[in-house]
């Protein structure tokens, strides 16, 4: 139940959830003639909505948490620490298992092990049984790196953990049980800085290797009038990074509440 309510509580201060209740009671306020109250809720509404879907406000934030963690020099580790969340299971029509958006983690990984940065991949992720039948992310991600030429036998997975905290909390037994202290931690940049929190928070000291930006420095520094116009105007791709970075900033939120970061 507590993974449904972090599922569902969230949805409704993301824009478009954000948006709907306060058009809703808006429009709740014109039926009860109270008009102005309804004029109102619509046009803030509206400008949420409009904000976050541009790509001015989009870059912003979405950069807000993927400069914190920037590439370096990789150095070398013990193991490498994959984290869920790139994949969706073989399950028709799929004739495969498939990357989502975050799949950049399972490819930087696999680069990561071809260039001898660590001997051992730990992927990480579990699978929500209330979302239906398929298999853990640990497995799937294991799968697509075996045909980067990873081999099994040195992947070690973790197949248990349905969220970044319990990735961190099995991770670690892991690392204690083979007495592995220095890693590589994989994951989106955005992603990043609520990992590394908790992961210190629990006495671990990993190195970040974050991947998957998903605004680049060009994007961020075009002056064009064009790309000025245009970065004014709402785009769905642009909603979706401004939504994805708030879950991030909320994770962070609820997570330091509970004491898991």
């Amino acid at each position: 139940m507590d993974l449904f309510l972090s599922k569902l509580l969230p949805l409704f201060i993301y824009p478009i959830g954000l948006s709907c209740l306060i058009l809703m009671v808006s429009i709740g306020a014109i039926l009860k003639r109270r008009s102005r109250l309804g004029i109102l809720g619509i046009s803030v509404a509206i400008a949420i909505l409009w904000v976050s879907s541009s790509g001015g406000f989009s870059t912003w934030i979405v950069r807000s948490l993927e400069k914190q963690y920037l590439p370096g020099e990789i150095s070398q580790a013990d193991a490498i620490v994959l984290l869920g969340g790139a994949t969706h299971s073989q399950l028709p029509p799929r004739p495969w298992i498939e990357v989502s958006e975050e799949g950049d983690r399972v490819l930087y990984t696999a680069k990561l092990y071809r260039e001898n940065r660590a001997p051992l991949i730990i992927p990480t992720g579990g699978r929500v049984e209330w979302k239906g039948p398929g298999s853990a992310e640990a497995e799937d991600m294991a799968t697509l790196m075996e045909t980067m030429g990873v081999p099994r036998s040195a992947m070690i997975l973790e197949s248990k953990a349905l969220n970044t905290y319990e990735n961190a909390v099995n991770v670690k037994a892991i690392l204690t049980e083979r007495n592995i202290d220095r890693f590589l931690l994989v994951t989106s940049a955005t992603h990043m800085p609520r990992s590394m929190m908790i992961f210190r928070k629990l006495g671990m000291n990993p190195i970040a290797a974050p991947t998957d930006y998903w605004k680049t420095d060009r994007e961020a520094n075009l002056t064009s009038f064009e790309s000025r116009i245009l970065n004014l105007l709402p785009d769905a791709d642009n909603l979706r990074d401004t939504n994805r970075a708030i879950k991030e900033y909320i994770g962070i939120v609820i997570y330091k509440l509970k004491g898991w970061a």
